[in-house]
């Protein structure tokens, strides 16, 4: 393990991580945001959850969104699906202004959106007989879809009869079947348990790498964003503003074995500081906010410590 005075700038790139943010960088724009603002209308006056926030990402570019609770990660995703409007700014795909919900993005939630009373096979098929696919080629199109996500051997099956990362694989690919240029995902494995998500993790990269997709993908969790990502949209809360846009120095194709690589742990430290920044006691009204009131609720003799 390294030691922190040893830990790399995280600016810093191999000659091939350089060159691959090269050709990311010259494919063409697929989602354009410009100067976009969201604002609420609370009790206690108005509340502006995102403010001025602009980015753009490529084709096939995997981003990450991440933030400290209250930055927006949430309804910005939202905003990109078409399911909220914003109050102000602009958001493009393929040169085209977003007013509602399309074709062109999928979604994928962290709760288990399937419908329980129709077959792995049938929700996957929705979507296309929704756009007026006939029977006969939806079947044989989800099929495919299921067969990527290694699911093909339960297409008969009903979403109560599988695993939650098995439920995912089906969101993952009834999202993909309508062929979206976007799949944008709102934490989808945060109800994970570790070892689970740590396989719907590669197995995504496994998907990513096999489909013409741009992915957009929310998650607190920092280390999944490192593992996944070509580059991470770091927002703060209160308002939700962008903070950093960081391109991710770990080469792909990623591994577990490099989380303690020298460039996963550069990326990981400046993370932790935009996320975490030091405590500042100038506000002692924000700390007498945020810290609980420990009362002893035991007469035990012996301390825990």
């Amino acid at each position: 393990m390294l030691s922190p005075q040893s830990i790399p700038d995280y600016l810093l790139q191999s000659d091939a991580v350089r060159a691959r943010f090269a050709r990311l960088k010259a494919r063409e724009p697929v989602l354009e945001v410009s100067n976009l603002g969201k604002r609420f209308a609370s009790p206690q006056g108005e509340h502006v959850a995102l403010n001025n926030v602009s980015f753009t990402t490529h084709r096939r570019e995997f981003v990450c969104v991440i933030g400290p609770s209250g930055c927006g990660k949430s309804t910005l995703i939202r905003i990109l699906a078409g399911l909220e409007t914003q109050t102000s700014g602009e958001v493009r795909v393929n040169g085209k202004a977003v007013d509602g919900p399309g074709a062109d993005r999928g979604m994928v939630f962290q709760g288990y959106t399937l419908f329980p009373w129709l077959t792995v096979k049938k929700n996957v098929m929705f979507g296309l007989r929704m756009n007026g696919q006939g029977a006969a080629e939806a079947e044989r199109e989800a099929l495919q879809w299921l067969d990527l996500v290694g699911l093909e051997k339960f297409a008969n099956a009903y979403p109560h009869q599988l695993s939650g990362g098995m439920k995912q694989r089906v969101a993952i690919a009834r999202a993909l079947a309508n062929r979206p240029r976007i799949l944008l995902m709102d934490e989808p494995f945060g109800a994970l348990d570790a070892q689970t998500r740590a396989k719907m993790q590669a197995h995504l990269l496994d998907i990513w790498r096999n489909v013409d997709i741009t992915i957009l993908f929310i998650t607190h969790d920092l280390d999944e964003a490192i593992f996944l990502a070509d580059r991470i949209l770091v927002l703060k809360a209160h308002p939700g503003e962008v903070q950093e846009l960081i391109e991710v120095p770990v080469p792909r194709p990623r591994s577990y074995e490099q989380f303690t690589s020298p460039e996963f742990l550069a990326t990981r430290a400046r993370l932790d500081a935009l996320i975490h920044p030091p405590q500042s006691h100038e506000s002692p009204e924000d700390d007498a906010r945020v810290s609980p009131h420990m009362i002893r609720m035991t007469d035990v003799n012996d301390d825990v410590e």
